[in-house]
């Protein structure tokens, strides 16, 4: 049975953003050209466990001036927070289990945030995975508008994950504790950044068989057919590169985790799974590193004179680029 887990994220809104969230939290649109994963004939089956009375911008506007609370022009004004969960824990489940679910995520909530803060709650059932948007003013319980105070950095970010599959764990059991926030995002690696390796490695074989075949009869004809390959290969190797060097700071703090888990002698479950996530994590960007290396080091074999070749030409038509 593949691993299910309960998930929570947040983003931030400042003026008038907040309203722009709310096309698309309340389906004010007959189309939604930017997501055709929407099936609107399903729209009337959304539901709201928190209902706005009014436009998100103004409830805000609202809830601000009520509070006393100072604005500044990048205040943010609207957090939205995303909650859902793995696809597999929908299967089957009907809508009363799927209102369960959501009903029991906003209680969590809010017992973290002042429910009298809130802008809108709805639950959208017309996606591929249900899921809620909850937005809320960010007033701190002494009356602030904090979005930092409240969201955190990254420590607090970790707190909320926590605290949100210990919460849900009591009634869901079979949910795992996914990985922590501070490491989310920051220590994903993009599949496109394998299939862009992938594909530097076709024209890798190709850069190889090309300089095979040279001989002083067809020099020059290959080293213009190296060229234009080159054209594509060089950029896509040095951007490749440049994305990896911003991983590497991940990779030694998943490596020094993995270490400080290796010392926990009573080691739980949720610490084993996570050993062998970041293991895994590890693994493949060792992998991904050694793919760029082999590229980077075809890129050395090729003969210094057509590299000056389609160097030279590289200038030449970035010149004209700005002369135009």
């Amino acid at each position: 049975m593949k691993a299910q887990y309960a998930i929570l994220r947040f983003a931030k809104y400042k003026g008038p953003t907040v309203s722009r969230i709310e096309a698309h939290n309340e389906r004010t649109k007959e189309t939604y050209a930017s997501n055709p994963d929407i099936k609107t004939e399903l729209s009337k089956h959304n539901f709201h466990p928190v209902t706005p009375d009014g436009k998100y911008r103004d409830i805000s506007n609202r809830i601000i001036r009520e509070n006393g609370c100072r604005v500044r022009k990048d205040s943010v004004t609207a957090v939205e927070v995303l909650i859902t969960a793995s696809p597999e824990f929908f299967e089957k489940k009907n809508r009363k289990e799927i209102r369960e679910f959501f009903s029991y995520a906003v209680d969590f909530m809010k017992s973290k945030q002042n429910p009298d803060t809130y802008i809108s709650a709805v639950v959208h059932v017309d996606e591929k995975t249900p899921h809620m948007h909850l937005c809320f003013v960010p007033i701190t319980p002494d009356g602030r508008l904090s979005a930092k105070e409240i969201v955190g950095n990254k420590k607090r970010l970790t707190q909320w994950q926590d605290e949100f599959w210990s919460y849900m764990v009591k009634k869901y059991p079979d949910f795992e504790r996914g990985e922590s926030a501070r490491l989310t995002g920051r220590t994903h690696i993009p599949p496109r950044m394998f299939k862009q390796a992938a594909r530097l490695n076709r024209q890798k074989d190709k850069l190889m068989q090309l300089l095979s075949e040279m001989n002083p009869l067809n020099a020059k004809a290959k080293s213009k057919e190296i060229a234009t390959l080159l054209d594509e290969y060089v950029p896509g190797v040095e951007e490749l590169m440049t994305k990896l060097k911003k991983t590497s700071k991940a990779a030694k703090e998943m490596r020094s985790e993995i270490a400080d888990l290796k010392k926990e002698v009573n080691s739980s479950k949720a610490s084993a799974l996570r050993q062998l996530e970041l293991e895994k994590k590890v693994q493949e960007l060792d992998d991904l590193q050694h793919m760029v290396e082999t590229l980077r080091q075809t890129m050395d074999a090729i003969p210094k004179e057509i590299v000056a070749q389609y160097r030279t030409a590289e200038k030449g038509e970035n010149a004209y680029s700005h002369q135009k």
